[in-house]
């Protein structure tokens, strides 16, 4: 029996998004518990974009923006390196109405700094995190989940948040096993010190023959950089190249002669890794009784539209708000107060998700298009596109405006 005062909730995975649901939880009055199967917080990926809708969620938790490290962007560029349409395609100034009516523009942070910001507001919260502790079983009972552990350790909590990523133990001890998608897309990506001709918070994007690069600033001193192309499979690992290898890319990769800024960054990178792109077909739900899914482990994404983590704090807004409707005392819920609250939540954004998924596909495939004619078919579109200040103003507005306007509901 799982007889708690105040529940327990086991949240699987302290990437990205555990901590930030934890620490809503903690609010709302339950007691989250993190287990993570990793050993402690690693210096693992890049970086990150935090868009006003995600942005949105994170500044209800009291003092969280102001500690994150990052930097705010003010435009978009875009360039052409083939030679038949070479050089400035389009700029895109954000209008001072998107940070006006969402409250922010969107800020690019290192992922590893921003992660350990994360970690350091859940301890501050009072959340217990668990390290070396990677999920295995789940033993569903009438008012609680057992949950066993790869070491052996066992725990009991009142229901199971999966956020455990790509490569989830949680949707696997619901769904099944089943292979990630390859979307035929690999990424080399970097860090490199900021050059001295980059006097503003762009995010640059420049398009080759099968070939993409984009950069932007992370902070005052960085610039981060993701070179896509189509490859056979790689993992995703995000584990860095030996150096041999970033050599060899320096000197001879698909970007190292490119124009825009391009070259200074990849010769002066420092660091570089290389991981495979994958998303995942649309689940039909996310949830099984008393354990549901959230974030990457329930709709990863290809990183095209730089929303992944945005949909993983739309994701914990929506399924707090629903706890705090449907449990308004944050006592021990029923089974069928879970149903209730877990359906609510698949229903508003598992159409919104597997859209965003899609496109962001859709967006990947464009950006490495082969062949002269269809580059320079590539290149007009992203010219009429941008140029087009009300279109571009009205998208934008749609896609920020999530998951709420005005009041927040938790």
């Amino acid at each position: 029996m799982c007889t708690m005062s105040t529940p327990k909730v086991i949240i699987a995975g302290c990437g990205i998004a555990g901590p930030v649901l934890a620490v809503f939880l903690k609010l709302k009055g339950y007691e989250p518990v993190i287990y993570e199967r990793l050993s402690g917080p690693e210096n693992v990926g890049l970086a990150l974009g935090l868009q006003p809708n995600g942005l949105r969620v994170l500044s209800l938790i009291p003092g969280l923006v102001d500690k994150i490290d990052g930097k705010a962007l003010d435009s978009f560029t875009f360039y052409s390196v083939i030679p038949e349409d070479k050089g400035f395609l389009v700029q895109f100034d954000l209008p001072s109405e998107i940070r006006e009516f969402h409250g922010n523009n969107t800020m690019c942070v290192r992922r590893p700094t921003f992660h350990q910001t994360l970690v350091e507001v859940a301890e501050m919260h009072g959340v217990k995190i668990v390290w070396g502790h990677q999920l295995v079983s789940l033993e569903q009972r009438d008012d609680s989940v057992l949950v066993g552990f790869a070491n052996g350790f066992t725990d009991t909590a009142s229901f199971v948040i999966g956020c455990d990523g790509l490569h989830s133990d949680t949707r696997v001890c619901l769904f099944g096993k089943e292979k990630p998608e390859f979307t035929g897309l690999t990424q080399v990506g970097g860090i490199s010190p900021k050059p001295e001709s980059f006097n503003r918070a762009t995010m640059t994007n420049v398009y080759g023959d099968g070939a993409h690069m984009i950069h932007f600033p992370v902070n005052d001193e960085q610039i981060a950089w993701a070179i896509t192309q189509r490859e056979e499979e790689a993992k995703e690992t995000w584990r860095h190249m030996d150096e041999k290898l970033q050599n060899e890319f320096k000197e001879s990769g698909p970007c190292s002669e490119w124009s825009f800024g391009c070259s200074e960054l990849v010769k002066s990178a420092e660091t570089i890794v290389k991981y495979g792109l994958y998303d995942r077909p649309e689940l039909a739900s996310w949830h099984k009784g008393r354990v549901a899914l959230l974030g990457d482990a329930a709709h990863p994404t290809s990183p095209h539209l730089g929303q992944g983590a945005n949909q993983a704090f739309e994701d914990i807004y929506h399924l707090v708000r629903l706890l705090v409707k449907y449990n308004p005392s944050a006592a021990s819920p029923s089974t069928d107060v879970l149903h209730t609250v877990f359906s609510e939540y698949e229903a508003v954004r598992i159409s919104r998700t597997s859209m965003l998924v899609k496109e962001a596909r859709r967006r990947g495939e464009n950006r490495v298009v082969h062949g002269t004619e269809a580059c320079k078919k590539r290149n007009e579109k992203t010219r009429e596109t941008w140029k087009n200040n009300g279109a571009v103003t009205k998208g934008f507005h749609e896609r920020y405006s999530h998951p709420f306007v005005g009041n927040s509901e938790i």
